[in-house]
């Protein structure tokens, strides 16, 4: 974290009172972390609508398990986005209904599309995409490139 820097706001009482509510029932111990949590949120969320953003996420899947063809669907899409594909976690919630976890790493809009692709197919009962960026990524959106040794 850099050098702290004080603000001041100023807020209708009503609603502070409700933003004090919330973050209590949230677990925060005082405002300035959930106002620091609001602005990462928010910077997140910028960030990750550029196309061309380095973005890591989840795809979470509820499908129907017998439909026609769809456990063949969602692996065939995800070898033709093989790139996309960091890992996925396979889940029988019961006998119909199968849950599956993808993690992704890639530029936004390519993952977006991803998401949308399996999302849409028939027997897919829900979905939803998430997309975060590294914290470093958000306080340095054009900072340095450097490589991981894993």
């Amino acid at each position: 974290m850099g050098v702290l820097s004080r603000i001041g706001i100023a807020l209708d009482s009503n609603l502070l009172k409700r933003f004090d509510h919330s973050i209590a029932q949230r677990g925060y111990t005082n405002r300035s972390e959930a106002f620091r949590d609001l602005i990462r949120d928010r910077l997140v969320a910028e960030q990750t609508a550029t196309p061309d953003a380095i973005v890591v996420g989840t795809i979470t899947l509820i499908y129907e398990h017998h439909a026609h063809g769809i456990t063949e669907k969602l692996t065939e899409a995800q070898h033709e986005n093989h790139e996309l594909v960091v890992s996925t976690s396979h889940a029988h919630l019961d006998y119909e209904s199968c849950l599956e976890v993808l993690i992704v790493h890639g530029k936004s809009a390519k993952v977006a599309q991803f998401a949308d692709r399996l999302i849409g197919l028939k027997g897919v009962q829900h979905g939803r995409l998430v997309m975060t960026v590294p914290a470093h990524s958000i306080e340095h959106p054009h900072g340095h490139k450097h490589s991981h040794k894993h």
